[in-house]
């Protein structure tokens, strides 16, 4: 069975910073694409960043040059450096981890491989101005 646990959420002042973690259990990242969501009240559920088997990284314009993203394979925990943080990246933060499960669909882009979204509980990250 595939957990997914985050942490590192609080509080803190515009232009601060915190550094989330997403720790995966029951698969290993050779398997599994992380990716970080974040959903505020009243908005819509926004992708924050990803990193591929193959340590590629996407970051969402919003994030980008503020948010780091990396791997620690030893510890199955990815985490998600956020920089210079601003009151609207207050939300909870997610973490799905996208498990193989085999088999492929073919897509506008091709064949892709299957995959199910295993999520953690959320960490709450509030910055006040």
């Amino acid at each position: 069975e595939v957990w997914v646990v985050e942490s590192g959420g609080g509080s803190v002042q515009s232009g601060g910073s915190l550094r989330l973690s997403c720790t995966v259990s029951g698969t290993t990242f050779d398997d599994a694409l992380v990716r970080w969501h974040r959903l505020a009240p009243g908005n819509q559920c926004e992708l924050v960043s990803t990193i591929d088997d193959d340590g590629t990284k996407w970051y969402a314009g919003s994030v980008k040059g503020r948010f780091n993203i990396s791997l620690d394979d030893s510890k199955n925990t990815v985490f998600l450096q956020m920089n210079d943080l601003k009151p609207e990246d207050t939300a909870m933060y997610y973490c799905a981890a996208n498990v193989l499960i085999g088999g492929r669909t073919c897509t506008g882009g091709g064949f892709v491989a299957n995959r199910v979204a295993h999520w953690g509980q959320g960490t709450q990250v509030t910055v006040s101005s």
